[in-house]
């Protein structure tokens, strides 16, 4: 299997433990404000990292390093994902998947075999409102029903996990995004995350888009609050 990055250490993207991160390249949404535009669009450009390099940079860290975490792009979409991550669990390590959720029938499996020990979902908009999710992701003809699968199967499961919805100004009220806190109620966590107008973003007209106020995230926090334990990150 081949990345097109890797972060080699990090304190917060599994929580409570040392990770290095692994990026895969490819995805198949097409998130206009996404901010891995070369990830996702232009990965054939990027550096290409062997599975051997990551594992042995793994192997050489494992003092320091309790999980590896493993993000995209969209990591599902690449069959030989199942194959790696038991390569990693058989070093010793936890593994950390970060997920759009449009594959269920690779999350059941991760997650079945035991290959994965925790997963973040992207949830980009209210189930309920197909319109709005198909335009945050960019995706006409996105299958919501994949979503809500991936949903059911990891709040039914007993592996740590955490929902998260980046609130982009624009496509995103705020009521859309306590739509979302509801149909997740009782989720063990949900991560409300700050957008940031970068130069990297999938359509440039995302870079001058203003983020929302601390005060208003904050705001927004307490309402999601009723729902589910819900936290801010990248304020």
């Amino acid at each position: 299997m081949w990345f097109r990055g890797l972060k080699r250490m990090s304190l917060v993207d599994y929580p409570g433990k040392v990770s290095a991160i692994v990026f895969t390249g490819g995805c198949n949404l097409r998130c206009p404000w996404c901010y891995v535009r070369d990830l996702v669009l232009n990965y054939n450009t990027l550096p290409k990292i062997s599975e051997k390099y990551v594992l042995n940079y793994l192997k050489s860290n494992e003092k320091w390093i309790d999980a590896l975490v493993i993000s995209g792009g969209e990591a599902t979409i690449h069959k030989e994902l199942p194959d790696f991550i038991k390569k990693v669990k058989d070093m010793g390590f936890m593994v950390g998947l970060e997920t759009n959720g449009s594959n269920p029938v690779m999350l059941k499996f991760l997650i079945r075999n035991r290959l994965i020990d925790y997963v973040e979902m992207d949830v980009k908009a209210p189930l309920s409102n197909h319109e709005l999710y198909r335009k945050m992701t960019g995706t006409p003809n996105l299958n919501i029903g994949l979503i809500r699968k991936s949903i059911n199967i990891i709040m039914k499961s007993k592996i740590k996990y955490a929902f998260r919805t980046t609130v982009v100004p624009t496509l995103l009220k705020e009521n859309d995004v306590v739509k979302i806190a509801k149909e997740i109620k009782g989720a063990r966590m949900y991560y409300l995350q700050q957008f940031k107008p970068m130069d990297s973003v999938i359509d440039k007209k995302f870079m001058n888009v203003k983020p929302y106020s601390i005060k208003t995230l904050t705001d927004l926090k307490k309402k999601c609050k009723r729902y589910v334990n819900t936290e801010l990150r990248g304020i």
